[in-house]
């Protein structure tokens, strides 16, 4: 069994207001005088953010617990500042975000301006363990085309700055504004993969590796797989459902790979654009069949992505938490719905973003 981790970006707002405030630093400081067990936190561009980085688990059950005390955590000591630790993957409430201290931060603003400074989109990343680079790769090229459901299942951005965007993930619109973001054409082998990284670093527009931004790539510290294109998602439950579906992704890539079964070759454009079909609607509209490249119902989307990982599911004892917690986040919606729902009900957008938004939601 592959073990998996997480890393949950959250929001750092007023408890009063909803309004994002600078308290990572002090969060963090407070984090040092806590024993934390299956988790770490740390800093992220904005100190309107902390990331909780969940350690390699074997079970589902592993992950959820670890998830919920990071969340717990985060949100226990945000409080004692009179905040909130939220997951929230965009602010509903007009920001003024203030950078992280540090060299790199500093590059990173001087290089990037106005992108830098206006970057406050929280996402999950999944990380799923890999032999290999020659096996990280054969993952990357089959597991590229069932990058917008992830995305759809976990939509939990429909508000920025004050305004409804329209969209259930307005991070994946803002976060694509970074020149290395997005999906990828299928690279083949470890040297190819190699070749387009060296490539992106020679034009000298991002500052190093770390700033490669794929949908789902190599970990340049870890020996796994890393997909990035989900937001953070508002049910802790979400993102074990997520997890276990991107690890059944991976375990049935490498099975297709050592079998001699080709990737499916949909363009990169055509994975951007199911990718935008997914922010904009989330499981609420038509989504792309990877199998005719073609747009169908997002619930048939979901049950083909569901029929396509079952055997790994099963075979890590992970099939009722993928199809329940699927069916759950079809019936009562995704975070998007749930955050709009919120609004309505409370008539402000601080309510949608401390009611729905709350870590123990």
């Amino acid at each position: 069994m592959r073990t998996f981790g997480v890393e949950e970006e959250l929001l750092l707002v007023d408890a009063t207001t909803g309004r994002p405030r600078p308290l990572a630093p002090e969060i963090l400081e407070r984090s040092g005088e806590h024993e934390l067990r299956g988790f770490a936190m740390t800093s992220e561009v904005a100190q309107e953010m902390v990331e909780v980085v969940v350690e390699p688990c074997r079970t589902a059950d592993e992950l959820r617990r670890a998830v919920r005390a990071g969340r717990e955590t985060a949100d226990g000591l945000a409080r004692e500042l009179d905040g909130r630790a939220l997951a929230l993957a965009t602010s509903p409430v007009p920001q003024r975000t203030h950078l992280s201290e540090g060299p790199r931060y500093a590059a990173v603003r001087e290089r990037f301006r106005g992108m830098a400074q206006g970057t406050l989109e929280c996402g999950l990343h999944v990380h799923v363990a890999i032999d290999d680079a020659a096996e990280g790769v054969a993952v990357l090229d089959r597991i590229r085309v069932w990058l917008p459901v992830i995305l759809a299942l976990s939509a939990n951005s429909p508000f920025r700055d004050g305004s409804d965007t329209g969209f259930a993930s307005y991070r994946h619109v803002v976060w694509h504004l970074w020149p290395t973001a997005g999906p990828l054409e299928l690279v083949g082998t470890p040297e190819r993969y190699e070749q387009l990284v060296q490539s992106l670093l020679a034009t000298g527009g991002i500052l190093d590796d770390g700033q490669i931004y794929f949908d789902a790539r190599l970990s340049r510290r870890h020996p796994t797989v890393e997909v990035r294109v989900a937001d953070v998602c508002l049910d802790p439950e979400d993102t074990i459902t997520l997890a276990v579906l991107i690890r059944g992704l991976v375990d049935t890539a490498v099975d297709e790979w050592r079998r001699g079964d080709e990737p499916n070759p949909l363009p990169a454009q055509a994975i951007r654009l199911a990718s935008w079909m997914a922010a904009r609607w989330g499981v609420r509209g038509d989504l792309v069949d990877p199998g005719t490249g073609r747009a169908a119902p997002a619930a048939e989307v979901v049950e083909a992505l569901l029929a396509h990982v079952r055997p790994a599911l099963a075979a890590n004892g992970d099939t009722d938490t993928a199809e329940i917690g699927v069916r759950e986040i079809l019936v009562r919606g995704t975070g998007a719905e749930r955050q709009r729902a919120r609004r309505e009900l409370s008539g402000s957008l601080a309510g949608a973003a401390l009611g729905a938004g709350a870590v123990d939601d």
